[in-house]
């Protein structure tokens, strides 16, 4: 008797251990990962393919303004930025914040919007011509290709970003960067090609150089 119990004692173990229940992964576990999943996608969807910009900025002046009031100093912050497509194509910008990444953002979209298109002769200017601006004068002077810029302080960021590679530029008078770099603009504004002279005269371009 006792040798046919022994098997029947086996065999209950035996299914025992195949019915144990098997250990399985939370289902929190795996809902949070398709949800993580599925957010990634929808944000590879939705984000929106970024456009390079055509125009390269410059910040030529930061500034910082202090207030004292009742509960102590206020600050607040300038900025002037001159925006350029190296093609033709410059603007001067001026903002204020209370924050200084908002008063260049405010100085680049002023820029941007006061963007103006500049006569050019090749990788210079057509012709010599003084900018002045209150007490600044600035002396421009085309140059032979391989010259460079020869300029400094606040007008080479406002050429490089115009485009011009070959330039001879020299300062007369005041020194002041924000004056000197509106100086510039009003030189370049004034520039002018031999299209130009033919169109006031009514005449084409060959029939100014005729004889």
């Amino acid at each position: 008797m006792a040798e046919n119990q022994a098997p029947q004692t086996e065999q209950k173990e035996i299914t025992s251990q195949e019915n144990a229940p098997q250990e399985r992964a939370p289902r929190g576990d795996n809902r949070r990962n398709n949800n993580k999943n599925s957010n990634n996608r929808r944000d590879r969807r939705d984000r929106p393919e970024a456009v390079p910009s055509e125009w390269e900025e410059k910040v030529v002046s930061l500034r910082r303004a202090t207030k004292v009031i009742a509960g102590g100093r206020r600050f607040r912050f300038n900025a002037m930025v001159v925006v350029g497509n190296k093609k033709g194509k410059v603007g001067l910008g001026y903002g204020k914040a209370n924050e200084l990444a908002d008063a260049i953002k405010k100085a680049k979209d002023k820029a941007i919007a006061n963007a103006m298109v500049i006569r050019l002769k090749g990788t210079t200017i057509p012709h010599e011509i003084l900018g002045e601006y209150k007490a600044c004068r600035i002396l421009m002077k085309p140059a032979t290709k391989g010259t460079g810029v020869i300029a400094g302080g606040a007008v080479r960021p406002v050429l490089e970003l115009l485009g011009v590679h070959d330039i001879l530029t020299k300062s007369l008078r005041s020194p002041n960067p924000i004056n000197l770099i509106k100086a510039t603009f009003n030189g370049l504004t004034r520039l002018y090609n031999i299209e130009d002279i033919a169109a006031k005269r009514g005449k084409t371009v060959s029939e100014l150089f005729s004889k």
